[in-house]
């Protein structure tokens, strides 16, 4: 029997956490898309915590119109690059949570890359 979406994502999101930590120093940016949002985070998994938080329904990308799901996509890539530099946050280890690295995640990762952040 063939696996569903979710199942599929699920093992490979496990497959990739096997290898991938992250710590104070170099946090884990794990990416979440849903149909309508994308949501990314800088986590330390040692101490478990959560140090930057950015996602496409905060005021700045919303101000920014109408606008596309991809282009929505790098706003949030720059909106979490400038939010870890601000807190002397310079690199990262990319999460991509199980999607394939291609649309909309690749756009964010894009874009978090030209606005400064290492991965």
């Amino acid at each position: 029997m063939a696996l569903t979406k979710l199942k599929r994502r699920k093992r490979i999101k496990m497959r990739i956490r096997r290898h991938v930590s992250g710590t104070q120093e170099r946090p884990r940016m794990s990416v979440f898309r849903s149909n309508r949002d994308v949501y990314v985070q800088l986590i330390d998994d040692l101490n478990k915590t959560t140090l930057v938080a950015a996602s496409s329904r905060e005021k700045s990308v919303e101000e920014a119109g109408k606008v596309t799901k991809t282009e929505q996509a790098k706003l949030v890539g720059k909106l979490i690059a400038e939010k870890s530099l601000e807190k002397g946050i310079s690199t990262v280890i990319f999460d991509r949570n199980g999607y394939l690295y291609h649309g909309r995640v690749k756009a964010l990762a894009d874009a978090a890359r030209e606005a400064g952040l290492k991965f």
